[in-house]
């Protein structure tokens, strides 16, 4: 009875209204009249049919088999000769290093690597190192930084963030850099020398510049005291990390690649993905003293030992490689393309023969009806 003599109604607002027997007005909790909330907002509903569903089909497969194809051919055409001179075999020139070596050592110890390049290498040469079973991607070690220090703030670098811990104080001085990432640096360095049939040994020059991304170098990381070209006086008050041996403005003897601008230094506070994983560590540009870059023939790599790995049961590996339109080795993005087109294309044959058949049987039945 009660409902029978109310009325509901919409105002101009959209609202929906209810009245009542005494006149009074009660808000309903129904949906505004709006096409949005009435779901009457124009949409598109394709109607999948045979003669849509089996060209797209077929054209992704035919785009991207020659995709990956091509990928796969250009990443087969780099260049790359890997070391690992991790040192766990008796037999190996770092065995005695990599035995003996531990962050405490104070003297380096050196191990010569020969090998032999089969084929020649032109153009620029990149030299990596590579680390095995090193987590970098660990939630605390990629947390364990302080941007604002690495930018140069001067209240950052003689009070570090909390999130160094422990790496933030040493010795009641602040750590500059602070941090577990910067801690544990990799200082391992290599030297190549070419083995001339005639007897002689040329050293091959390694660029240390050019390797670190340029917004890193100009924008993420400076230098405390900008106007002071004293590295010395600008981190005074502060210490070196526990296990580095000497400060960082003592890594290199080039103003432009010292501090917290050194290349080497930036190049390894940009944290890998995986735990297997390689960095760029120096650049063999091509000159005309030697063409090409890397002829085929005999090497010597020296290594000083610096860095150990025994604690975490990880590798260490030296890569020389060439590189690509596509940057360096790396079949996957190729096999992927590869992959996925066949799939399509497969598909395709598969629901065209199936559409054939069904579909056949579908107009012989309407047309006997």
């Amino acid at each position: 009875m009660l409902g029978a003599m109310m009325a509901s109604s919409y105002n101009e607002d959209g609202h929906i209204t209810v009245s009542g027997p005494g006149g009074g007005t009660l808000r309903s909790k129904k949906p505004e009249n709006t096409a949005f909330k009435q779901q009457r907002l124009p949409a598109w509903q394709p109607i999948l049919t045979a003669g849509t569903v089996l060209p797209a089909f077929f054209i992704i497969g035919l785009i991207f088999i020659p995709i990956g194809i091509g990928l796969y051919v250009t990443s087969n055409n780099i260049k790359e000769f890997e070391i690992d001179y991790t040192g766990e075999d008796v037999s190996s020139p770092c065995f005695n290093c990599s035995q003996n070596f531990s962050w405490n050592s104070t003297r380096p110890c050196t191990c010569v690597i020969p090998f032999y390049l089969e084929q020649p290498y032109e153009s620029s040469v990149f030299m990596y190192y590579g680390l095995s079973n090193f987590y970098q991607n660990h939630r605390r070690y990629v947390k364990s930084r302080d941007d604002s220090q690495l930018n140069g703030d001067m209240e950052s670098l003689l009070k570090p963030s909390k999130e160094c811990e422990p790496y933030a104080m040493n010795e009641n001085k602040p750590i500059a850099p602070c941090g577990a990432i910067a801690n544990s640096m990799f200082n391992d360095t290599f030297e190549l020398f070419y083995n001339d049939p005639n007897g002689t040994k040329a050293q091959i020059p390694l660029s240390n510049t050019g390797i670190a991304w340029w917004t890193d170098k100009h924008v993420k990381f400076r230098n405390p005291g900008l106007n002071n070209p004293n590295l010395t006086a600008a981190f005074q008050g502060t210490t070196k990390p526990v296990n580095w041996r000497r400060p960082v403005y003592e890594l290199d003897s080039s103003p432009d690649n010292n501090g917290f601008i050194n290349e080497d230094f930036i190049v390894w506070m940009r944290t890998a993905a995986l735990p297997t994983f390689r960095k760029l560590y120096r650049i063999i540009n091509k000159t005309s003293n030697m063409v090409p870059t890397l002829p085929r023939g005999n090497y010597t790599l020296e290594v000083v030992y610096n860095y150990p790995v025994r604690s975490f049961d990880g590798r260490k590996r030296m890569i020389l490689s060439t590189i690509s339109w596509m940057g360096g080795k790396n079949p996957f993005l190729g096999i992927a393309y590869i992959t996925v087109g066949s799939v399509c294309f497969f598909l395709g044959v598969v629901l065209l023969i199936i559409h054939h058949k069904c579909g056949n049987r579908s107009n012989s039945a309407d047309i006997s009806n």
